[in-house]
Parts: C-alpha cells; structure tokens; sequence
C-alpha cells in the first residue's frame, strides 16, 4: 500500500489535518463550502447540535446535525489555490489512515456543495437569481497539475471555447469539467438556473474588470457572453467552482456549486447588501444535501 511520507501528508501534533485543523473523525459525509468564515456560523445557526468549532487562519469548520443529517460546513477563503488546500485535506481525512499513513481500502466518497455569490452574465440571470453549475470553466489551470485531467474534463467544449475566444496563449490552458448530476438534481430541484459557470483566478483582470491597469482583452466579456456550445450558455462568473467540482471527481467525490447573483455583468447592476438574503439558498441546500 502506498505510504504518504511525513512531507506529503501534513499532520499536526494533535492528529488533526495541516491547514484545516481538523480530525477524521469530525468530518461529516455531507459537506458544505462556503468562502468568508463569517458565513459558516450563519450556515450552522440552522444545525440543532454542533460536535465541534475549529479555525486555522482563513478556514474554519463547525460539524453538526441539521434534521438528523450529519454535516460539516467549511470556510475556504477566496480562489483555487485554497479550494487545492480543502479537498486534498478532507479526501485526506476521508480516506488516508492517520497512523499509518495508508490509503484505506474502501473509498469514503464525500457529498460536497459549495454555496456563494457569483456576478451573472446573461439577461436571464439577474441579481438574486440563484444559479447551479452543471459544468464549470477553469481559468486557473488547477487541474493541468493533476493526472487524469483529461480523463474528467469535457474536452470537445474546451476546444470550442478556446477556438471562440481567441485563446491567448500565455493564459492557463481552461479546463471544463462537469458537476456531479445526481447531486446537481437533488439540490437545483427546479428553482435554480443551470449555468455553465468561468472560475477565475481573481476578482478583476480575469473577469474583465479594468481599474487602473488596462485589460489585455479588453473584449473578453462580450465573447464569453456570445459563446453557446450544445445549447449551453455562460450564465456566470465565480472563483471556485471549477477546482471544487474537479478535484472531486478525480478523487471520487460528488460535487457542486451553487451561487446567488449578486451583481449582473450584463446589466451593470449589483447588490452588496446580498448577506441578508442569501439565507434562503442555504436552507435549500440544507434541505437537500
């Protein structure tokens, strides 16, 4: 079997997890993602029992029960980069043996759906809209790291994508992967949009926002906007989406994103007072998960 080395697999002196500060027995099957580390309290408010509350820097986790169902909700501050940090630590926690340093040989496949906000890009998705990701395009070329990229990703609508938009090659290569469908039909149900969603990897230059320094494409959102492969259209920007749903397939998992518009690119409209309303997306998911 294969034996992770003391380098590879950190663990603290309390047997919890490097970064998360977690241990394998306070991870639930059922796991919820959410950016700001305010926002998992708000998420656990709903829980009627809370096992346990640990936080290490940005991440902070609270494992409860909600309806008799065991969840973990978990806080991954902003971008890829991190969501690379949470899912090999809670695969790890799932399915790595703490005192042998082992794979267990029976796979722990893990629920997992991240709720957040998202900026809409289309007529049809205005603020409040809540939008489920069926499939998610990288801009950060996470995944490219990994082996069995290709074996996971959608490559036919990778190519259309990178032939309409003029690909620049300097950029990462954009992978698309697809959303778990089981998970996307029992969450989205019939109230959400199902949206193929860009994951980029920052808030302005790489979702067409111009301050003071000029964009290298500045007709960027206008081609994203016009694309449509298969039917499918790009409802929307985020920043997780694509790392959450494929690093969980590669390792087994079933994974999501759903997110409320909170500003519509499309429109030039937006709503920063969204925290008292987001409420309502995730008492949905709760209900579901």
């Amino acid at each position: 079997m294969k034996y992770f080395e003391p380098s590879e697999l950190l663990i603290n002196e309390d047997g919890s997890i490097f970064h998360l500060h977690v241990k394998p027995e306070q991870l639930a099957d059922n796991v919820i993602l959410v950016g700001d580390p305010g926002r998992v309290p708000t998420v656990a408010a709903h829980f009627e029992e809370k096992e346990c509350d640990i936080e290490s820097r940005e991440f902070r986790t609270i494992t409860g029960t909600y309806k008799g169902k065991r969840i973990s909700v978990v806080s991954t501050g902003i971008g890829c980069d991190n969501i690379d940090i949470v899912l090999n630590e809670l695969d790890a926690l799932a399915n790595i043996d703490f005192q042998t340093r082992t794979e267990k040989t029976v796979l722990r496949s893990l629920n997992i759906v991240r709720i957040g906000t998202c900026g809409g890009l289309q007529p049809f998705t205005p603020t409040g809209t809540f939008i489920a990701s069926v499939k998610s395009i990288g801009f950060d070329g996470l995944l490219n790291f990994y082996a069995g990229r290709n074996d996971v990703c959608d490559l036919e609508f990778e190519e259309a994508f990178k032939k309409h938009m003029n690909w620049n090659p300097q950029l990462c290569d954009p992978y698309v992967i697809d959303a778990n469908k089981e998970l996307i039909d029992r969450i989205a149900a019939d109230d959400m949009v199902r949206g193929v969603t860009i994951a980029c990897g920052g808030f302005f230059g790489p979702q067409g926002r111009e301050l003071r320094i000029p964009l290298a494409d500045p007709k960027q959102n206008e081609k994203v906007e016009a694309f449509e492969f298969n039917g499918f259209k790009i409802t929307n920007f985020e920043m997780e989406s694509s790392a959450v749903a494929g690093l969980s397939a590669l390792l087994g998992h079933k994974a999501m994103t759903c997110c409320m518009v909170i500003a519509n690119r499309w429109a030039k409209s937006a709503n920063t007072g969204y925290k008292s309303t987001i409420d309502d997306l995730i008492v949905r998911v709760l209900n579901r998960i």
